[in-house]
């Protein structure tokens, strides 16, 4: 039976993120809301601001974005759409890379990059204080050391509540964590990439909220016929909605922030707070693969 998407999130279980405080585990990605290629602005900024409002609307607290996104439109708009933010609403952004062009992106981890890009973050969101920052990626070309200072400065200037990081192993969430308090970390995780499944386990262990990136992918498993349809068709939910319900029961600490640029799509996404799924049912999209 189909939820109604109006009030789905005030049935979203909810995460105590470190430093940062309470949000619905359920967010929105805002990667979709800009061009092609996460470059340029996007075909229609009025349909982005309206998807952005409507996610709020619907009970989002919890927004995902990047200074890569577009590079800076991402931000921009969320400013645009959002501020003066409302009571309980933490956007979360990313610093990290620098683009060239669309799809193409480049790992950035010189401290004085990463500080410049967070104080235009900053400036871009319109706030004093960002409410959690992410290291998009570790450059492998700088000493991590200086990657993991800069971000802890940062945040003892009050620049930054709390901090996370992204597309790492868990040897590199636990050097992280001798520098700064690790709020999130953000791999791509789904029910057909379980590859991160040490670092979710390590972060259910010592309570770090892990984001999941591509969470709908689901390839052959969505196709008709496949696990996933056969399960969507059971509970009168789409293949998109049961996914994420797989994501959500999967760990406590999981966050999944699935993005479009559609009101539609959004609608259908957040309804996935709303689906419950039964344990047999849990236990053949866990063996599927």
């Amino acid at each position: 039976m189909r939820n109604d998407n109006s009030r789905n999130l005030e049935i979203s279980a909810t995460i105590d993120l470190k430093d940062l405080g309470r949000v619905h585990r359920l967010g929105f990605g805002a990667m979709r809301i800009v061009g092609d290629g996460v470059w340029g602005e996007p075909a229609d900024r009025g349909a982005a601001i309206a998807v952005v409002r409507r996610a709020v609307e619907l009970g989002v607290d919890f927004i995902d974005t990047a200074d890569s996104y577009g590079p800076n439109i991402s931000e921009e708009i969320l400013a645009e759409a959002l501020h003066p933010y409302k009571d309980g609403l933490k956007i979360a952004t990313k610093v990290g890379f620098t683009r060239t062009g669309p799809d193409v992106w480049v790992p950035v981890g010189r401290a004085e990059y990463l500080r410049q890009q967070t104080e235009l973050s900053l400036r871009k969101l319109k706030v004093d204080s960002l409410d959690l920052l992410q290291l998009h990626r570790i450059d492998p070309k700088v000493d991590p050391e200086e990657q993991f200072s800069v971000l802890r400065e940062l945040q003892k200037e009050g620049k930054v509540k709390a901090l996370g990081l992204s597309q790492v192993s868990v040897a590199e969430l636990e050097e992280a964590g001798k520098y700064f308090t690790v709020s999130t970390v953000q791999n791509r995780y789904n029910l057909t990439d379980r590859s991160s499944e040490d670092v979710l386990n390590y972060a259910e262990q010592n309570g770090i909220g892990f984001i999941p990136w591509a969470p709908i992918s689901a390839g052959e498993l969505a196709q008709p016929g496949g696990p996933l349809d056969e399960a969507a068709k059971r509970l009168g939910a789409t293949t998109s909605q049961v996914a994420l319900a797989w994501l959500l029961r999967r760990s406590p600490v999981m966050m999944p922030i699935p993005g479009t640029g559609s009101v539609k799509h959004l609608e259908e996404n957040l309804g996935a707070a709303g689906v419950v799924l039964d344990d047999e049912t849990y236990a053949e999209l866990e063996a599927a693969r």
